[in-house]
């Protein structure tokens, strides 16, 4: 396969070579580049051993804007959760598009994406204003998800998101109740509605959209289990019970006693309520924690249980606790009193024992000192013999 080079102008050449489809015709593809006649030369080799090796992708004017919104329409509606695709949106059209959309998307190069990020630490939300290297991670890394499926798709030839790291982050510690804490929150919110919900969640670890998307067809007090099958999420088209993100996410969550006689007690409130509004028998797809605003129990709105949790945590002086944080606290306990983390990871749902390690690996005591004492007990005695 050969191509030829013509002179287009001052610094700009024109790269003419043949390329056969997969269907065998053989189509003639230009190219114009700018430099000198050397580096055109190197370019047309470089197009040549593409086409021989069947990886040069096709030409396109496609801008990364036009991209974008092409990608949202035809894989993150498809691929990903409907929340999780109004954060992309959210990420993609508030940050990149403005400031990489005009850009051809083949043109794309590491260099303009380091520069975004940087102008993103600086002025993201505004002149002087910038994003958190968090959230300018975030930006990294949807971008890098779009990008990839580009190559997949074959408008660009690699992904130059593999060559530019995000910033930094430094690792927060988790907010967590301390013992005392817990005791008043849970003394405060004793006789409302929100007491059931946080004393499960600080006996379970489950997460808020986990714990309002729970029906009592998923508890057995007799043996103290409850099953996560689902969990409840809110979009802006509004509330939508989806299955858990991975199959750890499904999972069986032992309860200790003093739960177990707490949700006896509510199972026997809502039973009475139901009676009396004229429901009859409480069923068992009916929801743990429901909503009563509208005069019939329907699912609560996890941003509104947010709120709510915001208000309890103000009047008792606990502003920095987040209702996560619940989870957070219950993880804790169970590190400080010496479960394995393989143990955690799966009580909590997690992917993976690193996911937990990643989170909590701080509030594992450093133990070095009692691997000394095992090897003493172990070896000790036979090292002196």
């Amino acid at each position: 396969m050969k191509g030829h080079i013509r002179a287009r102008g001052p610094g700009a050449w024109e790269l003419k070579f043949d390329v056969q489809s997969d269907t065998g015709e053989r189509k003639t593809r230009y190219v114009t580049v700018r430099g000198g006649k050397r580096a055109a030369q190197k370019k047309l080799t470089e197009l040549l051993d593409q086409a021989n090796r069947g990886t040069l992708v096709e030409a396109t004017r496609i801008t990364v804007g036009a991209y974008i919104e092409r990608w949202v329409r035809d894989w993150v509606a498809i691929n990903v959760s409907r929340k999780t695709g109004e954060r992309y949106r959210e990420l993609l059209m508030t940050h990149i598009a403005p400031r990489l959309g005009s850009i051809q998307l083949q043109q794309l190069r590491p260099a303009h994406l380091g520069e975004l990020y940087a102008t993103l630490l600086r002025e993201g939300r505004g002149p002087d204003r910038g994003l958190s290297p968090r959230t300018t991670g975030h930006v990294h890394r949807v971008l890098h998800k779009a990008l990839a499926v580009a190559v997949d798709w074959e408008l660009i030839a690699g992904n130059p998101a593999d060559r530019v790291k995000p910033p930094r982050v430094v690792a927060n510690e988790v907010e967590i109740l301390t013992e005392d804490q817990v005791g008043r929150v849970l003394a405060a919110l004793r006789g409302r509605a929100l007491y059931a919900i946080v004393a499960l969640a600080l006996a379970t670890g489950l997460r808020r959209g986990e714990l309002l998307a729970l029906a009592w067809d998923h508890v057995d007090l007799d043996t103290a289990k409850l099953r996560v099958e689902r969990s409840l999420e809110q979009t802006k088209a509004g509330l939508e019970f989806k299955p858990p993100k991975t199959r750890h996410g499904r999972r069986s969550v032992a309860l200790s006693p003093w739960i177990v006689r707490d949700l006896r007690s509510l199972r026997r409130q809502q039973q009475e309520q139901h009676l009396k509004l004229g429901l009859g028998q409480l069923a068992g797809e009916a929801l743990l924690f429901p909503s009563w605003d509208s005069g019939s129990p329907r699912p609560r709105s996890p941003n509104a249980l947010t709120k709510e949790w915001s208000r309890i945590a103000a009047q008792l002086g606990i502003t920095r606790i987040n209702l996560h944080a619940l989870r957070h606290t219950h993880a804790s306990q169970l590190i400080a009193n010496g479960m394995d983390i393989l143990t955690i990871s799966r009580r909590l749902g997690h992917g993976s024992p690193t996911i937990t390690l990643g989170v909590y690996g701080h509030l594992f005591a450093n133990t070095d000192d009692q691997a000394a004492q095992i090897m003493e007990r172990a070896f000790g005695r036979i090292s002196m013999e």
